[in-house]
């Protein structure tokens, strides 16, 4: 199925360089800023709504131009630690489990598990190749700062998702050196999983280097809609994989503070606000993701210009629109939602529509 006719998009140019041609597609207009009665800022993106089988059920923009997934994927990432016994042999629990599958804010909560599993797997801090990171909670980071402390690899957001990389690397006998080189068996195998979830044809899927150092994927955004669909969803999906995705989906549900924060995290409010029927995350640049459990649907959006203030209330106006969380439950997510814009006074000065 191809993108709406209202997305007016460009013919693919070739590249003549190293470099892929930069035309991006003239996605429409998602979410406006008003301040006082003028329109001051507007935002352009894409959406789409998929099912398990890769159909479209609808979307605005080009959902088939690709994207960097970013962190939206960390639990297609994750799939290869619980398949291949990795897990089982380092007796992974289900809220250490959860680590992997988060963007977490850095809080006592999230940095104590890290450590320890490391300490299970024999390896420490140095161990992390993701790049040392302050907080994303503000407690967090205030604390450490009055400690005299600097934010360390354990600190970075991804941390869990490295830990895994290295348990996966570990068990599949690589070096935990090269445990991140995109060609090591470790990885060839966590990129064939977003291959088969995903549903990519060939040629369709790139990679290059994420903010973490992690490999990162380029794929159509579509393609990210029916892996999460395929996720939350995985009745027709074969052994081990079908268990392993309902254990990272229920992970997920019964640790929302692991997979985000415990203050000021959509993905954490989402599983909330859902009571786990909505399988969440947050992915750099302005990309979200989300499966929806017993629907077998999956939502993906990406905003142009990677502002997130764009992206939170498109989510959850889709989420109401499409009846993937009940109006009340969107109601209760004023922070997320669209409404009042206020300066650093609490003076109301505008507004943020959707108009998606």
């Amino acid at each position: 199925m191809t993108a709406p006719a209202h997305s007016h998009l460009h013919p693919t140019a070739h590249a003549s360089s190293e470099f892929a041609s930069p035309d991006w597609p003239e996605n429409p207009i998602v979410a406006r800023a008003w301040r006082g009665r003028h329109l001051e800022s507007v935002h352009r993106g894409a959406w789409v709504l998929a099912d398990v089988t890769g159909a479209v059920v609808d979307g605005a923009g080009d959902w088939n131009h690709a994207v960097f997934a970013r962190s939206s994927v960390k639990s297609l990432q994750a799939l290869p630690l619980l398949e291949t016994g990795a897990a089982q042999r380092f007796e992974f629990r289900d809220d250490e489990l959860a680590l992997t599958l988060a963007s977490h804010h850095a809080e006592d909560i999230h940095v104590r598990r890290v450590r320890e599993l490391l300490a299970r797997l024999g390896l420490g801090p140095e161990h992390l190749q993701c790049g040392a990171q302050l907080p994303t909670d503000s407690a967090a980071r205030r604390a450490l700062t009055l400690a005299g402390e600097q934010g360390t690899r354990v600190h970075n957001n991804c941390s869990g998702k490295h830990t895994g990389f290295l348990a996966l690397a570990l068990h599949m006998g690589v070096d935990p050196k090269r445990y991140l080189e995109h060609d090591n068996a470790a990885q060839s195998l966590v990129r064939r999983t977003v291959e088969e979830l995903s549903g990519v044809r060939p040629g369709e899927l790139d990679v290059a280097i994420d903010g973490c150092s992690a490999p990162t994927f380029h794929l159509p955004l579509v393609r990210l809609a029916t892996a999460l669909a395929r996720i939350a969803n995985p009745h027709a999906l074969a052994e081990p994989r079908r268990r392993a995705c309902e254990r990272l989906v229920r992970v997920a549900a019964e640790h929302p503070e692991l997979i985000g924060g415990t203050r000021h995290s959509m993905c954490t409010d989402l599983l909330r606000a859902s009571g786990g029927m909505l399988f969440p995350k947050l992915g750099a640049e302005a990309v979200y993701v989300l499966g929806v459990r017993e629907r077998g649907l999956g939502l993906a959006v990406k905003i142009d210009d990677g502002n997130y203030r764009a992206m939170h209330p498109l989510v959850i106006e889709l989420c109401e629109r499409f009846g993937l969380l009940s109006r009340d439950s969107a109601r209760a997510l004023p922070e997320w939602r669209q409404g009042v814009l206020r300066n650093w006074a609490g003076l109301e000065v505008g507004r943020m529509e959707v108009v998606a």
